[in-house]
């Protein structure tokens, strides 16, 4: 019992029943789970796909030719390219067609009724001219200037889409690559045509923030009637307006890149590094690479991403692409125990009345944040009940640690088995209320330690106790670490890390899988307070503290889109090192204390003898 704090002695009635409904509601979580890793682990393999038309702008640059560039990359992993629907201009470039703007034709062919404002367009085959005309709903007309036939455009058609490279996509094929297919969208091709020129390939990637269709019913219909046996991409950090309803139809794939411009800042390594943790951790199935402005560091991020992909077990192949369809009945059947674990915490509150009703609301605002959706309602109160439940209901010694520690883990499997779905695994629908699994714990634990006495004396009591400038200092640090973690919750956040420890992760990560600092640092606070060798209320606050290590078990747990075991990876290691390093900061906590209480006392002894 800590210092001021009365604890509950027994448990309510209902703790055991509870806990066996829990457990018996444990058994189809933990199918499900093991349904999930089995799924995983059978679609460790990804592609290195080239952004081809970069490819080719650097072969250019150094006098190569494209293929034999290609054929360099291949050697050093990359099996894949990613091609961008053609258009005029670039068959322009190719030399297939010639443009002429009409002032500049006019200038040429003075007093042949040349249009100053339109753009003229000349090609030896007239196939390609009708077939190009052919394509949109654009009026233009054949005429005669300088004893040529030109096809005039009121406007300048050079970025109209054209259709893909048939030569190209026919020879790249034949090599065996696998092969992204990038259509753009132009509202002057009609309904009826947008899709029916696409390659024979298996992925689509689309451009800019929407798929072709995604502002338009009809044509979105015409684009999943396009797609066929095709995968849309799933870009990591850009989730198109109306792809989830092509995934629905076809399924999907998770693609990674990086920008040209945030890439030409970070060194081969890093990047190599990047990609190794999309395709070992975030389920990335289509590693999207461009080179660098040099060969020799793309050859370096090439061999580095290669090599660290090899020792990740993760096989550079054409992707094993499946959708992940866990069981309706087994997830029912798992919702019973998240519901009787919340209960099971209002019920053990010094002050049950006031438990309860943190129970009803914590389930309200669970429910609520994911649309009364059962399934996604009962992994978010999974994640916010099981890291406090422990703590509430015993929290007297250090071996309470592993209680606390071992419900939380009952709560990942239901986690997992209520969260993971076909859309989850996939990234597109993120875990709704993850914030909530930092900050909701650590509040629930906190309202455990009020009183068994009236709530408004305690609140009375609080008012009127002395506020000092340590307690101020410390509850100031308190909340600054706690706005520091939230900030930095997730995958990718907009909290900033040191150069040093950007270094030290990548090492980290490179070599196992990196632990979560929060924990590692949260764990031995909890050890700490438990304890109790702090004087007054600061063991109170260690515990508290540490409820963050706790929490941030499950939320390591709610991206969906990161393997189990990788989760489950980082977890362990995380509490191993926390409880050694617990343990050790509870005997350097005694020195310390020892230390403090000896010095004075010797200082004293001695001042005596001398007098």
């Amino acid at each position: 019992m800590f210092p001021g704090v009365p604890e509950a002695k027994t448990h309510h009635p209902l703790t055991l029943p509870l806990l066996g409904l829990v457990l018996l509601s444990f058994l189809p979580a933990l199918i499900l789970t093991l349904q999930r890793v089995a799924y995983e682990q059978a679609q460790k393999t990804t592609a290195l796909v080239m952004d081809y038309p970069a490819l080719v702008t650097q072969a250019r640059r150094y006098g190569l030719e494209p293929q034999a560039l290609l054929n360099r990359y291949r050697a050093l992993g990359v099996n894949g390219v990613a091609l961008y629907e053609d258009t005029i201009a670039s068959l322009e470039q190719r030399g297939d067609l010639y443009l002429k703007n009409g002032a500049d034709l006019a200038a040429d062919f003075p007093r042949q009724n040349v249009k100053t404002n339109a753009v003229y367009m000349r090609t030896s085959d007239p196939a390609v001219a009708q077939a190009l005309t052919g394509r949109y709903t654009i009026p233009t007309r054949e005429v005669t200037i300088g004893g040529e036939k030109w096809t005039e455009w009121p406007s300048d058609p050079r970025y109209l889409p054209a259709g893909p490279n048939k030569a190209l996509v026919g020879d790249l094929k034949k090599q065996g690559l696998v092969l992204v297919y990038r259509p753009y969208n132009d509202e002057a091709v009609p309904v009826n045509k947008v899709g029916s020129d696409w390659p024979d390939v298996p992925y689509i990637a689309f451009t800019g923030d929407e798929v072709i269709g995604a502002r338009t019913p009809e044509l979105l219909a015409q684009v999943d009637k396009a797609m066929g046996q095709r995968k849309p991409a799933i870009i990591e950090g850009n989730i198109q307006k109306g792809l989830e309803e092509l995934v629905v139809s076809h399924g999907g794939v998770r693609l990674f890149a990086l920008s040209p411009s945030w890439q030409n800042t970070l060194n081969p390594l890093d990047v190599a590094s990047k990609f190794n943790l999309a395709a070992r951790e975030r389920g990335q199935r289509l590693l999207y690479l461009r080179p660098y402005p040099t060969i020799n560091e793309t050859e370096a991020m090439l061999t580095r991403t290669a090599g660290l992909l090899k020792k990740s077990g993760v096989q550079v192949t054409s992707p094993v692409v499946q959708a992940y369809r866990p069981s309706g009945t087994l997830r029912l059947l798992s919702v019973l125990g998240p519901l009787a674990a919340l209960l099971m915490l209002g019920l053990n509150f010094p002050l049950r009345r006031l438990g309860l009703i943190a129970a009803g609301l914590t389930l309200l605002l669970c429910f609520g944040l994911n649309s009364f959706h059962p399934f996604e309602g009962g992994a978010l109160v999974a994640a916010v009940t099981f890291p406090a439940l422990g703590l509430v209901l015993r929290r007297s010694r250090v071996t309470d640690w592993f209680l606390a520690t071992g419900l939380s883990l009952l709560g990942v499997v239901f986690v997992s088995a209520l969260g993971a779905s076909t859309s989850s695994t996939l990234g597109l629908e993120p875990f709704r209320g993850v914030g909530l699994t930092l900050l909701l714990p650590l509040a629930l634990v906190a309202a455990s330690f009020l009183p068994r006495q009236d709530i408004r004396k305690t609140l009375g009591n609080l008012y009127a106790s002395p506020i000092r400038l340590g307690e101020i200092a410390v509850m100031g640090l308190g909340l600054l670490l706690l706005m520091t973690v939230f900030e930095r919750r997730g995958n990718a956040t907009g909290g900033s890390v040191s150069d040093f420890e950007a270094s030290l992760r990548r090492e980290v990560q490179d070599s196992i899988v990196r632990p979560r600092f929060k924990e590692v640092g949260a764990h031995p606070l909890a050890i700490l307070g438990l304890s109790r060798r702090l004087p007054g209320y600061f063991s109170t606050l260690m515990l508290l503290a540490g409820v963050m290590g706790q929490a941030s078990i499950l939320n390591t747990f709610s991206h969906f889109h990161t393997p189990f075991l990788i989760s489950a990876a980082r977890c362990f290691i995380g509490l191993g090192l926390g409880l050694v390093l617990g343990l050790l900061l509870v005997k350097a906590v005694e020195v310390g204390m020892r230390l403090w209480v000896s010095y004075g006392q010797t200082s004293a002894r001695g001042a005596q003898v001398n007098a």
